[in-house]
């Protein structure tokens, strides 16, 4: 059986369930291959999760919620924070245009994943940086809409600064018991049912680049001991140089 029809089969079932409004997510959906972000042949059309470098790619049903939740329209400027394998932000991509959809990663190694996936699947026009996704992307803020797949108790504030006026951030909120959330610059706007997200990551949890991390926490823990060490003429060093 071809992909398409394979897609065009986990829509339906989608969208007969309730999991997925026909338009635009379901729309979008049957467009995005989703075979090239899982290595699964034809089981990447069954609505089930999978397991990628420690992180979960999520099922088709869980997708199809958050972006119905985002309401995402054409020409709308996306942030997705944490861009996993890459579908999620593709969805969204053939929704509002791949130059319109940005994606960070706080692991490197998925962001590689993410880029390579997203140009076999031919929106090579989104961009993916390796960012602390707590920080948002203020080089390219403000944004319309912002999705965060990653669960937090608050949506960090930085997120919540870089939305444009009548902009809209949705998240995994909670700890343990979980619910989704959309909210704007106003506080909540919607709750969408129960959810299970692994928590937001700060710089130094991720799974790659671990020794990279410890170095620079260790230099910057080491810099502010000097700093507190320092007394008297210290103090008032004066860099001639500069002078």
């Amino acid at each position: 059986m071809e992909f398409a029809a394979l897609r065009d089969e986990m829509v339906d079932a989608l969208a007969s369930k309730g999991s997925v409004d026909a338009h635009p997510t379901g729309t979008a959906m049957r467009e995005v291959p989703r075979h090239e972000f899982v290595d699964a042949g034809h089981r990447a059309y069954t609505d089930q999760a999978f397991e990628h470098r420690g992180t979960r790619v999520l099922a088709p049903t869980t997708v199809g919620r958050m972006v119905d939740a985002l309401l995402p329209e054409p020409g709308d400027d996306v942030l997705v924070v944490g861009a996993g394998v890459g579908y999620t932000v593709a969805v969204l991509a053939e929704i509002v245009g791949a130059a319109h959809v940005h994606a960070v990663d706080i692991d490197r190694a998925l962001v590689y994943d993410a880029r390579e996936n997203l140009a076999d699947a031919g929106y090579g026009d989104v961009l993916v940086d390796c960012r602390d996704g707590s920080d948002g992307l203020p080089a390219y803020a403000p944004f319309d809409r912002v999705l965060v797949e990653a669960a937090t108790v608050e949506v960090p504030r930085a997120l919540v600064d870089q939305l444009a006026d009548g902009g809209r951030v949705v998240y995994p909120e909670g700890a343990s018991d979980q619910r989704l959330v959309a909210a704007d610059g106003d506080g909540v706007a919607g709750v969408f049912g129960p959810i299970a997200f692994a928590p937001l990551l700060v710089d130094g949890e991720q799974a790659s680049a671990v020794e990279r991390n410890r170095t620079v926490r260790e230099d910057r823990e080491r810099s502010a001991a000097r700093a507190e060490s320092r007394a008297g003429w210290e103090q008032e060093w004066i860099d001639w140089e500069r002078r």
